[in-house]
Parts: C-alpha cells; structure tokens; sequence
C-alpha cells in the first residue's frame, strides 16, 4: 500500500504542471487564432453592428484584453467553473457532463476489446515466431491497421446497418424508449457495436503487433530456454512466462493510445452520429467557440492523465521490480 501511495502522490505532483501548460497554452494558442463566437454568430445570420457585436461580448464575458480574460479563466477554474458556451447557450460544465459519459462507453468498450482480443491474438501469433500462425495473424494485423477508421466506419454502416439493418444507423440509445435498467444497457450496446467495432479493430490490430513481437523477444532469452530444458510443457512457459513478460510493453503502449482514441473518436462519433466529446469539440471549433473549446481540451487532459495512472499502476502489479 504505501508503495501504491507513492505513486499516486508523484503522478499526481506530476500532472500539476502538465495541467497548467494545457490550460495556458491553449488559451494562448487560441487567443492567437483571432475571432470568437461572436464573431461566428454574426456571420451566421448575415452581419450585425459593432455595437451589438459589443453588446454580446459584455453579456458572456468575452470583452477585454487577453491578460484580463485568462485572469478571470483562470479563477473561474479555481472554483470548477469551466465558462460559458455561447454557442450552446448554457455552462460549458453541463455540455461537458452530458457528452462525455457517451464518449466514455465508446472508449471504454473499444479499448477492452482491442486491448484484450489484440493481446490473445498476439499470444498465439508469438507462441511460435515464424510459423504459418504467425504469417497469418501479422499480415491481417497490418492490413487492419492499414485501414483509415473514418473508411471502416462506413463501410460497417452501409454493410450492418443499411443493407442489412441488423444494427441503427446512428445515435447512441433509440430515443424516448421508454427503457431502463437492463433494457436500456442493452439498446445502447446494440447502439455502440458498430462505432465500438470500427475503433477498436484498428488498435487491436497494434496491440497484437506489439504482443507478438514482445513474445518473439521473450522466446530468446535464457530463463525461457532454461525453462524449456526443465521439461515444462510449452503451454504453461507460453502463459505463465513468455506472455506475461510481453505483456509490459502492451500495457505502456495501452496508456499512449488513449489519447489517440480521444482524437479517433471525433470521427467515429460524426460518421454513426453520436452526440458525444469529440463531436462538441467539433462544434466548438465550427463555432469559434472558445471557452467551450478550452473546457473540451482540459477535460481530455484529465481524461488521458487518470488513464495513465491506472496503466502506471496496472504496470506495477504486473511487475513488481518496477519503481514507483
């Protein structure tokens, strides 16, 4: 336990300043791209006067120069107050809390599956380097990954969905069901098997590249071949030993593709239509929208930092020569 402890509390001081560079470089970036949602508004209804331009600037606190606004950003975080969305007209706290739990079941479920079909297909594929097994699983492994996710989404909605209509064509649970408990877990499973599918095959594919090179790596070191001269079936030195010491670099190479999947899950989300995370952020960019937009990127922060703490931990119960 205290061992655990000391890795919470230096990944936790860590993170701090990673936090701060977030949140000032992006409004940096972002005050230096020019325009704001007003600015958007007014182009979207045809034009409007400066004075009302003014007007709304004052009303959702965007005026000023950009010290006096990252100043008051920045005590309104002190207080967990992410700002106020024009484009959506309400806090960018509550847009966030609607969008992200979708996001989330997305992620989560894409990442179970490509982390634990990749890494079992990357056990049989390294238990013998070379073979016609092998040959197989890694020329798939690289066509899958070959495939743009945008591409594999569409081909699964017009194939599963269109044709065959054997899955809905887009959101995330079918709307005003009715449905609660299991029912309704259920209908958003049906609801996320496609966009599940068509982001998680393209990082199982990765993982099993990684598991099976870190298995052709193991077969040559001495503690695997002295465990072959003990006479140990080849099954149990593939499980208990060569898998397990494989397993490491999956599980860091786990942490790194959460962000990724943050990214990928923008396209995901636009191609079978679900309101989640990545889509308000493409709507934040759409409508200049920039309280919203910086909210969205330090959310996705926070999301990508717990998600490595947990892989730093999980790394550790794996190996427990490793430091925290």
């Amino acid at each position: 336990m205290p061992r655990v402890l000391r890795l919470l509390r230096r990944r936790l001081l860590a993170s701090i300043p990673v936090l701060l560079i977030v949140v000032l470089g992006t409004f940096l970036l972002l005050n230096a791209a020019g325009g704001d949602a007003v600015d958007a508004y007014l182009s979207s209804i045809g034009g409007g006067s400066a004075e009302l331009a003014q007007e709304l600037r004052q009303r959702y606190g965007i005026e000023g120069g950009a010290v006096a606004r990252f100043l008051i950003y920045a005590s309104g975080l002190l207080q967990a107050d992410l700002g106020w969305s024009v484009a959506l007209n309400r806090p960018v706290l509550t847009a966030i809390a609607e969008r992200l739990p979708n996001t989330l079941w997305l992620m989560g479920a894409a990442t179970a599956l490509s982390f634990t079909l990749g890494s079992a297909l990357g056990v049989i594929a390294g238990r013998r380097p070379g073979g016609l097994c092998d040959r197989l699983l890694s020329g798939v492994s690289l066509a899958l990954y070959s495939v743009p996710g945008f591409w594999l989404g569409l081909v699964l909605s017009i194939l599963f969905a269109v044709r065959l209509r054997w899955f809905p064509v887009s959101g995330v649970e079918t709307i005003a069901s009715g449905k609660e408990g299991l029912a309704r877990a259920l209908d958003i499973a049906w609801h996320l098997t496609l966009p599940v599918t068509a982001l998680g095959v393209i990082y199982l594919a990765l993982f099993l590249r990684v598991m099976r090179a870190g298995m052709a790596e193991a077969w040559r070191q001495d503690w695997a071949l002295g465990a072959r001269a003990r006479g140990l079936s080849e099954w149990r030195i593939t499980l208990n030993h060569v898998a397990r010491n494989a397993l490491l670099p999956v599980v860091t190479m786990l942490g790194y593709q959460i962000a990724g999947m943050v990214g990928g899950s923008v396209v995901i989300e636009s191609v079978f239509g679900i309101p989640g995370f990545g889509r308000l952020a493409q709507e934040a960019v759409s409508a200049r929208d920039a309280p919203l937009l910086m909210g969205v990127i330090l959310v996705s922060a926070l999301v990508v930092i717990v998600t490595n703490l947990a892989v730093d931990l999980l790394y550790g119960v794996l190996d427990p020569r490793v430091e925290a």
